[in-house]
């Protein structure tokens, strides 16, 4: 036993020692973040180098001795290590190893700064807005007195007029309940529709089986209006495509493969169609997973809209960020408004899921912002059955890093659109509890959702926090003692 506890010693060292080294080279690049954020990137840095390695072997030796495993260790990752180094018999200073609690202090120091201060343990609830909600005070009301802390307006729809008046009802509902509300407002992004160019212009629609050939094309590409013609709304992305790459169509309902390219079309040919009618729709979203588009972040349109939100919104939602120069852009456009939103970055692309350490270090310029798991788009580009494992994985970085996130999309989608929940999407809101906010969807049946969810993140969270279960007792196991 003395044997394994010495092997476990040093290894636990070793250990350390990678995770400070890893420290020391980034140190420069930590002193150029804001000051609030360098105690977080040091703890992300290291738990960057930490979750580099395989370390499951060493998990089962700590876990067999009795000691910490460190697999809820994300806040913060090398007091972790040194607490347990500690019951080796390891001596630390008291600076060295007595901020064991700092991380997930500093995630609700910033999460309150992002979204307002919130009751006890429960996720802040983000509702998103109708164009219903620019008139309907009472029933804002009802929101706001059910639990929504932040009001979220799409700037993909309506206009700045329609915005306009979602907030002074929402401002008068505040006045009336006393309830307090953040206003967040999301940039519309490239987003990329489908047109209908070719037959089935004049109704918006194509109807499409599947192995048919039809074309991808550029708005100013020459074609029959005989052919099945899609138009993607943005120019380049036909050259930017290659043969035998996949695009999707509407949410991933239809899917084609490239079979050639042209100067200004791609010819595909469609693999599968899931919709029962067979439609085509214009205005539905495509997605590019095999592609890596060279598109800009924000477009002319966002920055026309920036005005408007630095002057209304607490928070700006970035949509399809992918990069940290996409990021640092922004920063820098918004640096010149006096009161500008903070910062939500919208994880929704590969590239932004390969490129998180990145982005959020250059996040941590800025005092605080946060990110949203936006698990539509996302689960679409990189496919459903890895969906899970993502969305984990950017909980978990988020963590190391002290970042907010908001879960979005879909979230007890059938209950909000037709009043009766599934078993699925039941357990999918509980794992929401793990972030510091939830988003909900448009729907007919907001108010209940509402009620709903609050309901199940209540029960969830007196079992765990983050990662981590708290062993509340059980009425099953009190019950069997009691018989």
């Amino acid at each position: 036993m003395e044997k394994d506890f010495k092997n476990i010693y040093t290894k636990l060292e070793d250990l350390e020692t990678s995770l400070l080294d890893a420290e020391k080279i980034q140190q420069e690049n930590i002193k150029k973040l804001h000051k609030d954020q360098q105690h977080s990137a040091k703890n992300f840095i290291h738990y960057l180098k930490f979750r580099s390695e395989d370390i499951r072997s060493l998990q089962t030796e700590l876990h067999n001795l009795g000691l910490s495993s460190l697999a809820s260790s994300e806040s913060s990752i090398i007091c972790q290590i040194r607490a347990v180094l500690s019951r080796l018999g390891k001596v630390y200073d008291d600076n060295e190893c007595s901020e064991d609690s700092f991380g997930n202090a500093q995630l609700d120091k910033k999460s309150n700064l992002l979204f307002g201060e919130k009751e006890g343990n429960m996720p802040h609830v983000m509702v998103t807005f109708d164009r219903s909600f620019t008139h309907d005070t009472e029933y804002l009301q009802q929101l706001l007195e059910a639990g929504m802390n932040i009001a979220r307006i799409n700037c993909a729809h309506d206009d700045e007029q329609t915005w306009a008046g979602m907030i002074s009802n929402l401002n008068t509902a505040i006045a009336k309940s006393g309830q307090d509300c953040k206003i967040y407002m999301d940039l519309a992004g490239p987003k990329i529709r489908t047109e209908i160019l070719g037959k089935g212009n004049k109704k918006g629609f194509i109807k499409i089986e599947e192995k048919t050939e039809f074309l991808l094309a550029e708005k100013s590409a020459k074609f029959s209006k005989k052919d099945i013609v899609i138009g993607c709304g943005i120019d380049g992305i036909v050259a930017q495509l290659k043969p035998d790459e996949h695009i999707l169509f509407d949410d991933g309902a239809l899917e084609a493969r490239v079979l050639e390219v042209n100067d200004e079309t791609a010819k595909l040919g469609l693999i599968r169609n899931s919709k029962a009618n067979l439609k085509m729709k214009a205005e539905k979203g495509i997605n590019f997973p095999d592609t890596d588009l060279q598109v800009d972040a924000l477009t002319d349109f966002d920055k026309e809209c920036l005005p408007f939100i630095c002057e209304n919104a607490d928070l700006i939602g970035y949509s399809f960020v992918k990069s940290a120069e996409d990021l640092k852009n922004l920063q820098t456009l918004l640096s010149s408004e006096k009161n500008h939103p903070k910062i939500v970055l919208k994880i929704e692309t590969p590239q932004a899921v390969r490129n998180l350490p990145e982005l959020l270090l250059q996040g941590m310029q800025d005092n605080v912002f946060g990110v949203m798991i936006a698990r539509g788009d996302l689960a679409v580009e990189v496919g459903f059955e890895k969906m899970s494992e993502i969305q984990d994985q950017i909980l978990w970085f988020c963590e190391a890093a002290h970042v907010p996130v908001i879960w979005a999309t879909q979230v007890l989608e059938t209950l909000h659109k037709t009043g009766i929940a599934t078993r699925s999407e039941v357990t999918d809101a509980a794992h929401a509890a793990m972030a510091e906010c939830v988003m909900l969807n448009k729907g007919d049946y907001t108010l209940e959702v509402l009620h709903a969810l609050r309901d199940i993140l209540a029960r969830n969270i007196s079992h765990h926090n983050k990662k981590t279960y708290n062993m509340r007792p059980l009425k099953i196991a009190k019950a069997f003692f009691e018989k």
